[in-house]
């Protein structure tokens, strides 16, 4: 008797236990389970809820290991240990040394992150008596690249039981929800605990250990120096030379450029720096009809516009370089696509086929919004200068008011043609 059978014979005699939707879980993970449906019509396809969260699990595999070697990358860089890489391919990025301190760092975080937010749905399908379900599988894997790479274990796990309950299954589990799990959770890290959050320490690794010591480093995002360009930095001279005293947006220049920010070799959350690999997975999840092109392209059609409106303010003099929000308002409207994190919320976040809009012409207002919205709240809000979850949530909550407009829309035209029809 195989392993499967056994695992069978031991389910058929245990179902009047409690405990058996969570043996379920995992007995249907290892196998097709025996039962077949008898009788009536039945669909047959391969993209069951299982096979499309796999599905953008994969797409979002090459963002996690590269967030691994970055890393490690960024904490040797920090503390002048190796040469920039200059490239995607630099020999000083892809090195067994960046490998093993960025998977001590990130690799506890997916840890967490799924043992926690499982253990909750394996609670909740006993205490209810439902099979577990699927949903948490990308919210696991989501959850991890999108914080800072040395946020405490423990405040994540509050985090996720918070997003899992609060999140999700108080409206009813997996496909009830109105608000995305994994932004839901990114937002009670934010709010709940906002040092760990932003800042020019989180985002490196060792950087906060290192505060205040001699040999203390930082970790500013991209982000973080545009807002705050028109300040003066003071730099240490090296070999005994004198100070240099230069301005954040002059040193962001001279720290990255436009090749570091598309490939993504630059301070930032885990997943969320390298632009090109979440080209790569956008175009896995297109063609595999997982996610929605059609919101995609509207968030960075939003995006696009709201700071080519920035842009145009600043051409037209209406904001001096004094300003504090002028810094990211000159920022090439274009630029904005490849730093900070809209590109990820735009291809992983947004396009939630649970939380966003269902309709084609609701999702193109749906996403037009969220990039609209996430470059305006990146501008104005210098003290924490992003604001793509914030925008995705929002639009979370008004998705449903944009579907019935849209659909109420279609029934009045159908209706007008049909009295022309019968008149």
């Amino acid at each position: 008797m195989g392993l499967k059978s056994s695992l069978h014979n031991f389910k058929e005699k245990n179902k009047d236990k409690k405990w058996l939707p969570g043996f379920n879980a995992l007995f249907t993970f290892l196998y097709m389970p025996n039962e077949t449906t008898h009788n009536g019509t039945h669909i047959k396809a391969a993209d069951d809820l299982k096979r499309t969260m796999n599905t953008v699990i994969i797409a979002l595999v090459p963002c996690l290991l590269f967030g691994i070697f970055n890393a490690g990358y960024q904490h040797y860089l920090a503390q002048g240990l190796i040469e920039s890489a200059n490239g995607f391919l630099g020999a000083s990025f892809w090195t067994l040394d960046n490998f093993i301190i960025g998977a001590w760092t990130v690799l506890p975080l997916v840890a967490v992150s799924y043992g926690v937010g499982l253990a909750v749905e394996f609670v909740f399908a006993i205490i209810k008596g439902h099979e577990v379900e699927e949903g948490y599988l990308v919210t696991g894997m989501l959850v991890p690249l999108i914080v800072p790479v040395d946020i405490p274990l423990w405040m994540l796990s509050v985090a996720v039981i918070f997003g899992v309950v609060i999140g999700k299954e108080v409206f009813g589990g997996t496909g009830m929800n109105i608000l995305n799990p994994a932004l839901t959770i990114r937002a009670f890290l934010f709010f709940a605990y906002p040092t760990w959050m932003s800042g020019d320490k989180v985002w490196v690794h060792g950087a906060t250990e290192m505060a205040g010591t001699p040999d203390a480093i930082s970790g500013e995002t991209i982000l973080g120096y545009y807002a705050k360009a028109g300040q003066d930095l003071t730099i240490a001279g090296a070999n005994g030379a004198s100070d240099v005293v230069t301005t954040y947006g002059a040193r962001v220049a001279d720290l990255y450029s436009l090749s570091d920010m598309f490939w993504g070799i630059i301070p930032g959350s885990v997943g969320e720096t390298s632009k090109f690999l979440i080209i790569i997975g956008a175009l896995f999840l297109i063609f595999t009809k997982i996610g929605s092109w059609r919101i995609i392209a509207s968030t960075l059609v939003g995006a696009l516009a709201m700071g080519l409106i920035f842009n145009g303010v600043v051409e037209a003099g209406w904001i001096s370089d004094s300003s504090k929000f002028y810094g990211l308002m000159s920022v090439p409207f274009w630029q904005h696509l490849i730093i900070g994190s809209i590109l990820f919320g735009a291809v992983y976040m947004a396009t939630d086929p649970v939380t966003a809009s269902q309709t084609n012409k609701g999702k193109w207002i749906y996403g037009f919004l969220i990039g609209f919205i996430s470059i305006m709240i990146r501008v104005f809000n210098p003290a924490y200068p992003e604001g793509v979850f914030l925008a995705i949530l929002l639009m979370n909550v008004f998705a449903p008011t944009i579907d019935h407009y849209v659909i109420q829309g279609n029934v009045k035209r159908r209706m007008k043609r049909l009295k022309v029809k019968t008149a």
